[in-house]
């Protein structure tokens, strides 16, 4: 049954999503380091009826020219399950999403840190999981490259059965602390998984009990054909990004018509793409506020971020007033990259002018508007079929959530598409989804 209202995401992005916003003074500059910062956030989105707060993170500063203060300032951030499990204790309703890599991970410490955050804030965990892209990433772990996209995935694949396996080591009623009779937990409330395969063995049981949500919310965010297939089989959220209405709408159709083949119901995901708003009380104030922060990009900025979302070449000896060469296919995120390829092709942007419209989006759908204009390109991607909520990216932190929260969700409300109060305690019960089957450990007889 299709869902009656949109979920929405807060993607805090220390100083904003946009890659100036530091330097704007919309934005808090030392937000990537200061705690309070995100409490304040955290407290205005909780109060917003935000669905959960997303944090985004990388093994290592993948921008390795650190010369620019606009990449060094993007570059200094807390560990985001540290920071959320901090933000648990100030927080009650709103879920918290993490991004963690299977590339340099193992999968029993990852189990366990989610298991602590859902424990901690009382079922309100997700684990955006994602593969590592760049090779500067993969010299922080003893190598020179990133391995290969189709082995990220394998990888991906057997990691994500092993965490599912170990948060199902507990049985759901496996700890009964019994004084009386001296019996802390049923003696086959628990079990090993004994997982052996292709890249893990994994003997477990967790070292910590079946969290509030029975495992935490599964979210995912790659586009790629092995990323379709993963997400269908094991994530509640998926964050993407698509640029037109029939993208979004193709996207969406593909992705929950594989789920049928794991035995799962299209309502059981929920696409969430990443959306960019600008508004203003009128077009031309919106248009002044996000023109201010685009004079503040810095070229050599814009065109290394390009290099890097573009599938992490160097456009350094291009001409940024020229088109965008002809490119080798990436082995990192191949969805950026032919995304970014199109949206030049298509409206002949040269490499300054699609620096220039990603720098805040970074390839997501991007709204310069009034409220009405905002809203109405939402409602219309949700009534289509091409969404079923927004991962909201502030163009700073925090002026731009603050403009969304006070301008552009009570229009949302009056047309009846977000909620008043959240439906219930848990992140799965707000964004009414179930999770997928879990493989049972070895020898499981319940």
């Amino acid at each position: 049954m299709r869902q009656d209202h949109l979920r929405l995401g807060a993607f805090f992005y220390a100083t904003g999503h946009h890659v100036a916003g530091w330097r704007h003074p919309s934005s808090e500059a030392d937000g990537g380091l200061v705690l309070e910062r995100y409490v304040g956030w955290a407290r205005r989105a909780e109060a917003a009826k935000f669905d959960l707060i997303f944090l985004e993170d990388g093994s290592g500063i993948r921008d390795l020219d650190l010369r620019s203060s606009e990449r060094t300032a993007r570059s200094t951030h807390f560990e985001p399950v540290t920071l959320l499990s901090a933000l648990a204790a100030v927080t009650s309703r709103i879920g918290l999403v993490a991004t963690t890599s299977t590339s340099f991970n193992e999968p029993f410490n990852v189990a366990r840190r989610f298991a602590s955050l859902d424990h901690l804030s009382g079922g309100r965990a997700g684990w955006n999981l994602v593969t590592s892209a760049t090779d500067a990433e993969a010299a922080n772990f003893g190598g020179d490259r990133i391995a290969g996209h189709g082995d990220r995935y394998e990888r991906a694949q057997e990691f994500v059965d092993v965490v599912l396996g170990l948060w199902n080591t507990w049985d759901d009623d496996a700890v009964i602390i019994d004084r009386a009779s001296g019996q802390f937990s049923k003696p086959d409330g628990f079990r090993p998984l004994d997982h052996s395969g292709k890249y893990f063995d994994v003997r477990g049981p967790l070292n910590i009990s079946r969290t509030p949500q029975g495992q935490p919310v599964l979210v995912q965010a790659g586009s790629s054909g092995p990323g379709k297939d993963l997400a269908a089989r094991t994530a509640e959220i998926v964050f993407t990004a698509n640029q037109t209405l029939e993208e979004a709408v193709a996207f969406y159709g593909d992705l929950k018509a594989r789920m049928a083949s794991f035995g799962r119901s299209p309502d059981d995901l929920k696409v969430m793409p990443g959306l960019f708003p600008v508004v203003g009380r009128s077009e031309a104030e919106a248009r002044a506020k996000f023109e201010a922060l685009q004079d503040l990009i810095d070229p050599v900025v814009g065109l290394a971020l390009l290099g890097r979302m573009i599938g992490g070449h160097d456009l350094s000896g291009h001409d940024p007033d020229g088109p965008v060469p002809e490119l080798p296919e990436t082995d990192g995120i191949k969805s950026r990259q032919q995304l970014m390829v199109d949206l030049a092709r298509r409206e002949g942007l040269t490499l300054r002018q699609l620096y220039l419209r990603i720098a805040g989006a970074r390839g997501h759908s991007q709204i310069v508007g009034t409220v009405a204009q905002i809203v109405d390109e939402m409602e219309e991607r949700f009534q289509a079929g091409g969404a079923d909520g927004f991962n909201i990216m502030p163009p700073t932190l925090p002026g731009g959530l603050d403009d969304f929260i006070e301008l552009v969700l009570p229009e949302l409300r009056r047309r009846g598409l977000f909620r008043t109060e959240y439906e219930g305690r848990t992140l799965r019960e707000n964004i009414g989804s179930r999770p997928p089957a879990a493989p049972r450990p070895a020898g499981a007889t319940r």
